[in-house]
């Protein structure tokens, strides 16, 4: 059997703190990302980001956020192209590496794919769903799915594949452990790439129509039944003909309660008895998943960083040149010290950023010779100025199957169905949790909310705004006073 042919892909998840970054120190951890365990660059990048932008342009969304954006797709495409120069060994390639094929945000949540080949990438679908204060999207998860096709050197197609990313910002805080497992099934039922109720629209206009027959339509409705949950898993997350990765700051932590004035914190030093290594035993993300309460079906990688949150930053040193001159150490060219850091003592640390996948199901191995996801690298890079977290990425080979060829078979139900079965069943033979008929049109009401307080925040926030609000209620009042009289 000749093997698969494999997409590379790299993956990586920030929360920026809801400020903008700097460009040359962003794309410098970006470049050594690229060029960790592997010579050449990525084919596609998916960047999932939280707290992206302050909440106010963040709810108004559209143009206000393309400054945030556009720092990242600078940032991308200048570590690219250093890489490629390096690869070709040449000068650096005009134009730019990577295609920006899409962004979308759902509130401080974002995610940006590019592509070397954005031919390449077909039937693009977008999602989003919103679990913080009120529905709204402080907090939430935003979703891309596509199928990416590779093609021979005479234009026929070769294979294709399907993808489906998410990038998710669950609830803070230690105690907020159940809720960050109510907000995986908010994704889970939620965060759907068409709207369900048409299917129980459609299940109503073919009840309707059933035979008079009353063993006639107990069978129709039973094929109905079956028809249409088999509809609404494929608008889920776990569409079973799709890859799937789920990146974020998902703020599982190492405790329940905050650690006391006396509390051990896990050490970098790979001497010490308190390594982080140690701490990974406590990890609220990995004990969640092993019971079964959240990120079900997903795999990981092995986690050999320490804790990426919380992070408290050494101020920045001037250097001797540069003391008594203003703004000088402020420019971007300037700032790329390597920035030192210490635990934030009022938070247990932990391992909020993570990139998780779901591998080949078993069904599809056996036909594809035992092919699985490989993973090339999983890091994170350094501290950054802007933010109190670190970034995470993963790099991995992605099999090219084919959407058909991950289907599970008949036999695959019966046997992940069956009472002899004693494994949690696959996701993508069985949702965690039931599709929610009404999150498309719940989302659409809130999302109205979204736009309209985060106006009025960027309104009172500035001067300049509050002038323009006061001369419009003036002219208003003036206007009806005139017409009153």
């Amino acid at each position: 059997m000749e093997p698969v042919p494999t997409l590379d892909v790299f993956i990586l998840t920030f929360n920026a703190a809801k400020r903008q970054i700097n460009i040359p120190v962003f794309a410098r951890h970006i470049y050594n990302a690229f060029g960790q365990n592997a010579s050449t660059l990525p084919e596609l990048v998916v960047i999932s980001l939280q707290e992206m932008a302050p909440l106010a342009q963040a709810f108004i969304g559209s143009y206000i956020l393309n400054p945030y954006f556009q720092r990242y797709e600078s940032a991308i495409n200048l570590a690219a192209a250093k890489f490629a120069a390096e690869e070709e060994r040449q000068h650096r390639p005009k134009g730019r590496p990577y295609k920006l094929v899409t962004t979308r945000n759902v509130g401080m949540t974002g995610i940006m794919l590019f592509a070397r080949e954005s031919a390449a990438v077909h039937n693009l679908q977008v999602a989003e769903v919103g679990f913080g204060a009120g529905d709204m999207a402080n907090k939430g998860a935003a979703g891309l799915r596509m199928l990416y096709r590779k093609e021979n050197a005479d234009g026929t197609l070769s294979t294709s594949t399907e993808l489906t990313f998410v990038s998710a910002h669950l609830a803070a805080m230690e105690w907020n452990l159940d809720k960050r497992n109510k907000n995986w099934e908010s994704i889970v039922s939620g965060l759907v790439f068409e709207d369900p109720k048409k299917f129980t629209e459609r299940s109503s206009m073919q009840t309707s129509t059933l035979p008079a027959n009353e063993d006639s339509e107990a069978e129709v409705a039973l094929l109905e039944q079956d028809s249409n949950e088999k509809a609404l898993h494929e608008i889920s997350i776990y569409k079973p003909s799709s890859h799937l990765f789920v990146c974020g700051d998902l703020n599982y932590r190492l405790s329940k309660i905050s650690p006391a004035s006396d509390s051990t914190f896990p050490d970098v030093d790979p001497e010490s008895p308190n390594h982080f290594a140690r701490f990974l035993a406590r990890d609220q993300l990995t004990a969640e998943k092993n019971a079964g309460r959240t990120l079900h079906g997903l795999s990981e990688a092995s986690i050999n960083f320490p804790p990426t949150y919380k992070l408290v930053l050494s101020p920045k040193a001037k250097p001797q040149a540069q003391l008594g001159r203003i703004g000088d150490d402020e420019s971007e060219e300037n700032d790329m010290d390597d920035v030192e850091w210490s635990w934030a003592l009022h938070r247990w640390p932990g391992w909020c950023d993570r990139v998780l996948f779901l591998d080949i199901p078993w069904w599809a191995r056996e036909s594809a010779g035992g092919t699985k996801m490989r993973v090339t690298a999983y890091d994170a890079i350094p501290a950054v100025r802007s933010s109190d977290h670190r970034a995470v990425f993963l790099r991995l080979e992605v099999p090219m199957l084919e959407p058909d060829s991950l289907l599970p078979t008949e036999s695959a139900y019966e046997r992940e169905l069956s009472a002899d079965w004693h494994e949690p069943v696959d996701p993508r033979i069985q949702l965690p949790f039931p599709i929610d008929f009404q999150s498309w049109e719940h989302r659409s009401h809130v999302k109205k909310w979204e736009s309209t307080i985060g106006w009025s925040m960027l309104i009172s926030q500035s001067k300049q705004g509050i002038m323009v609000l006061v001369t419009v209620f003036l002219i208003g009042l003036g206007t009806w006073w005139y017409r009153s009289r």
